[in-house]
């Protein structure tokens, strides 16, 4: 075993060959959506998305679903299957079986088998002091499927984050390994704080990160500055307070972004600071809005501080 419950990553590895190893996840969640096609193709997507932090390639997938066939038509269970299968084939992933069971709510997902060379792994622990951090895609998702659960949310706002929720981060990934990536972890329900609380730690160093740098979802700002966030941004960053430093310049719902669930958020990414520029080349290229958000610092008394230096529109917004 490679990587285990001793030290917990996105994923479970295990070595079967010298040059193999076998990267397995699991993953599930209530709808965010309301097209239960969509709905079935973002769980898919969010599921692969363990795989891809690793630096691992997906070779196959099972559904997991609860369904509570007393309350909803059948026909419903029918499309977000359809959407699973769809979400996963458009990765190159086929689904391959599943289990459903009775369920109070609607709980869908896939449990994912990967594949990868066992010295090709990136794990959420191997960054070091010095790393240029990176994020692809930005933050707020949290808050407009909150603003859509309450029909608070645009159509224009509907479209951009089911877009972004089913954008896989295969691309991502590939460029990662491509310019030597130390660590990475995508970034889930934890929110981007979360996460980078997991890769400190892990790698033993305190994480800088720059508020006026991190990317946020321009239809997700508004909202949040009215208080508009799911219940588990302010349990996370009440769970995260004595292991951070914020920045006191930072408002409240600035904090709390930090800390707002993501659903198919992006990969944050430790990168050796002499490749980090032809890495943000390469997203650019690719349509990826990447952004420099931070760095990797000696360890100190807080895993991650959170400042708020000045920094060009162009650098946070691209």
């Amino acid at each position: 075993m490679i990587v285990g419950l001793e030290h917990p990553d996105d994923c479970g590895v295990v070595r079967v060959a010298h040059d193999l190893a076998i990267v397995t996840t699991v993953d599930v969640f209530t709808p965010v959506v309301d097209s239960p096609f969509d709905y079935g193709r973002i769980a898919a997507i969010n599921s692969l998305s363990d795989i891809y932090a690793m630096g691992a390639r997906p070779v196959s997938a099972v559904s997991v679903a609860g369904f509570p066939d007393t309350r909803l038509p059948l026909g419903i269970l029918t499309e977000i299957l359809k959407g699973l299968i769809a979400g996963a084939a458009a990765c190159g992933v086929p689904v391959v079986g599943g289990h459903t069971v009775k369920n109070p709510e609607p709980l869908f997902g896939l449990a994912v088998t990967g594949v990868a060379h066992p010295d090709r792994l990136v794990l959420k622990g191997g960054a070091r002091s010095g790393d240029i951090l990176v994020l692809t895609k930005p933050l707020g998702i949290g808050v407009l499927t909150t603003a859509l659960k309450n029909a608070g949310l645009s159509p224009e706002g509907i479209v951009r984050v089911t877009e972004l929720m089913l954008t896989p981060n295969d691309k991502a990934a590939t460029i990662m390994l491509r310019h030597g990536a130390h660590a990475a972890t995508d970034i889930t329900g934890f929110g981007l704080l979360g996460h980078a609380l997991e890769m400190a730690r892990g790698s033993g160093l305190t994480i800088e990160l720059h508020w006026s740098a991190i990317p946020v979802l321009a239809e997700a700002l508004p909202l949040a500055e009215t208080g508009l966030f799911p219940g588990g941004a302010r349990t996370n960053l009440k769970a995260y307070l004595e292991r951070v430093t914020l920045d006191p310049a930072l408002a409240e719902w600035q904090s709390l972004l930090l800390a707002d669930p993501q659903t198919s958020g992006g990969l944050l990414i430790a990168f050796p600071p002499a490749r980090v520029d032809a890495a943000l080349s390469d997203f650019a290229a690719e349509g990826i809005p990447a952004r420099r958000i931070g760095r990797t610092l000696e360890p100190g008394a807080r895993d991650v501080v959170v400042c708020s230096p000045e920094v060009s529109a162009a650098d946070r917004h691209g």
